[in-house]
């Protein structure tokens, strides 16, 4: 559905020559600007590289620094060739200090070589539908065919803070490693209540790029800013009126009735419809979704209670939000025929006989029955 504006009448508010705002657990947007036009992303290609460790490394694993890793280019945990560190100590490297040299690192530990760990990075960006993402490298240095989008880095964000190493590591403010003291670049941890994520990213070409994420009562807000001068305050702004304006409303209680359908051969007229799940959704004030049923009809028995029976539709402004898995409410077996006594079964038939034998050749056979 079409995003709701930030500022009305205040154009320019946002420093931001692009942004998104959405709701991390529900995919809602609640403000963008060209969301959807590719650029340079710098180091929050890092998002995507730890996200890709996380997932396929022990980060217990120990590292040996090969000599590829040793004097990148741009900002750097300085690395030393042959010296060896856990896969979670190159991760706080890579995602408080931003170091290029330890996104090298982990990229051959994990991928074998840079090139095979940017196709592992590529192959996670599309498994996630993020159709305007591309990697040539896990550090983000300004390379052809090395760009995303808003819209793209916020889905990335959004499912990379659903793992609890990714997350614990983007919401560490300071660690020590050895003789390394690192603190986190994302201001933001500190500035911002339930700041807990996500990178910053700086090149000249690409200018100041920010990921961030925050959550209060259940919500999470993650937050996108590319090329933003202010990016700092802008992610204060958007964040602080994306949970002031909007409230996590629940829509659909698990077991409520939702409406009734007819059931055929039954024995009964109709049969109740729950809602198999509980459903909210991030709404401003006199906003009202509305529910829509499938037109079913009618069912045949038999029905069994909490079995499958369709979808409910969520629908805001006409744009469908959510969907609902609807169960029966009652069990309703089959309508059974009754079957003929063994008096009819007997004496029923001596009379159809005795019908055959008295009618005359020709003659037509009793009503409803078929001719001999």
């Amino acid at each position: 559905m079409a995003a709701v504006l930030f500022f009305p009448g205040r154009a320019g508010a946002i420093s931001a020559e692009k942004a998104i705002l959405v709701d991390a657990l529900t995919g809602r947007v609640i403000y963008e600007k060209r969301a959807d036009e590719q650029s340079l992303i710098a180091s929050t290609t890092k998002i995507m590289t730890a996200l890709v460790v996380c997932q396929q490394c022990n980060v217990l694993d120990r590292v040996k620094i090969p000599a590829e890793a040793v004097g990148v280019e741009g900002s750097s945990m300085y690395l030393q060739e042959g010296e060896i560190l856990t896969v979670q100590e190159l991760l706080y490297g890579l995602m408080l200090r931003s170091g290029n040299d330890a996104a090298v690192a982990l990229a051959i530990y994990c991928g074998g070589t840079v090139e095979g760990f940017a196709e592992l990075m590529n192959d996670k960006a599309r498994s996630l539908g993020l159709e305007n993402t591309h990697f040539v490298n896990p550090n983000g240095l300004d390379a052809p065919g090395h760009y995303s989008t808003a819209r793209d880095l916020a889905a990335l964000a959004s499912y990379a803070m659903t793992d609890p190493v990714f997350r614990q590591t983007v919401s560490t403010k300071q660690v020590t490693l050895g003789q390394r003291q690192l603190t986190n670049h994302n201001k933001l941890l500190w500035r911002v209540e339930g700041a807990d994520g996500v990178k910053t990213g700086y090149t000249r070409a690409a200018g100041r790029i920010l990921v961030s994420s925050a959550q209060r009562e259940g919500r999470r807000l993650v937050c996108v800013t590319i090329n933003a001068p202010s990016d700092w305050s802008d992610h204060e702004a958007l964040l602080e009126q994306g949970f002031r304006d909007y409230t996590l409303t629940p829509i659909v209680t698990r077991g409520q009735v939702l409406g009734r359908v007819e059931v055929e051969e039954g024995g009964g007229p109709s049969v109740e419809l729950l809602a198999g799940e509980d459903f909210s959704y991030p709404l401003t004030e006199g906003e009202q979704p509305e529910l829509r049923l499938p037109e079913l009809g009618f069912v045949y028995a038999p029905v069994t209670q909490g079995a499958d029976a369709g979808i409910c539709y969520v629908l805001l402004d006409d744009q469908v939000i959510g969907r609902v898995r609807l169960c029966f409410g009652q069990t309703v077996a089959q309508e059974q025929l009754e079957e003929p006594s063994l008096w009819d079964r007997i004496f029923g038939g001596m009379k159809w006989n005795a019908c055959k034998k008295s009618s005359p050749p020709g003659a037509s056979a009793p009503a409803g029955e078929p001719r001999s």
